[in-house]
């Protein structure tokens, strides 16, 4: 059985009279890719922001590294190891690649930019989850959504870390994009990566993830290995599981 590398305890957060969280549990073991699947207004990004730092949960805490943190900050996020990519990925469109991997954390030559440097590990990075991007030269914006997605994702593994969390991050692709986005993730499993992946596609992350966690109206409803169940099972369950959230 593998370690658990972080977990979450009775997690609340509200803002103002709107209760987000509703004392979310969840565990993410080591070397595993769990997936927390939910409709918009679930929490979902409201979760992965207080893991990221970002945000502080009202109760509750998070485990990581073997101690336990009634909320933590971006630098205590960085410093544990937890590497997030957003939704929205944060590339700036005006920077190519090499820019964007290197976005506030550009290597110098002396008082000048090391941009051979730069280039040559922004190479290596993206030919290590198998990005192909022929001109690194090129504005990011010009890329595919799976290339933008692999710059971020380079980026987030600059700096080792223990924990990639992912917040939708076949959001607004195609079919064949969204399948090349799941084989990077399953390749970046294959070289020990934890992950936390944010998604609202069951269907999509069932064939990659280990376990899916099934948030609904800041409440997990429903959890399961994906080794032990089936999709149809898993819907029974959620539906099961939704008709006594509502009763209550």
């Amino acid at each position: 059985m593998k370690q658990s590398i972080l977990s979450i305890n009775q997690v609340f957060k509200s803002f103002g009279r709107i209760q987000v969280l509703h004392g979310v549990s969840l565990e993410v073991q080591q070397g595993a890719i769990t997936a927390i699947v939910g409709d918009n207004g679930s929490g979902k990004s409201t979760l992965i922001k207080i893991l990221s730092g970002n945000l502080r949960p009202d109760r509750g805490e998070i485990q990581i590294g073997g101690r336990s943190y009634h909320g933590l900050t971006i630098p205590q996020a960085m410093d544990l190891g937890i590497r997030t990519v957003y939704q929205d990925l944060a590339l700036d469109n005006f920077k190519n690649s090499v820019e964007n991997i290197f976005l506030g954390s550009e290597r110098m030559r002396g008082p000048f930019l090391d941009r051979r440097a730069m280039a040559e590990e922004a190479r290596q990075l993206l030919e290590d989850i198998h990005v192909q991007i022929p001109d690194l030269t090129q504005p990011v914006n010009h890329l595919s959504g799976g290339q933008r997605q692999g710059v971020a994702i380079a980026r987030a593994l600059r700096r080792p870390g223990s924990v990639l969390l992912l917040d939708e991050p076949t959001a607004a692709m195609g079919i064949q994009e969204s399948h090349s986005t799941l084989q990077m993730l399953s390749r970046l499993r294959e070289r020990g990566m934890t992950q936390l992946i944010i998604s609202h596609n069951l269907h999509q992350v069932f064939a990659l993830a280990d376990f899916i966690y099934v948030l609904r109206s800041g409440h997990i409803i429903a959890g399961a290995a994906t080794a032990d169940t089936t999709i149809d099972a898993l819907q029974d369950l959620i539906l099961r599981r939704e008709s006594e959230v509502e009763e209550v």
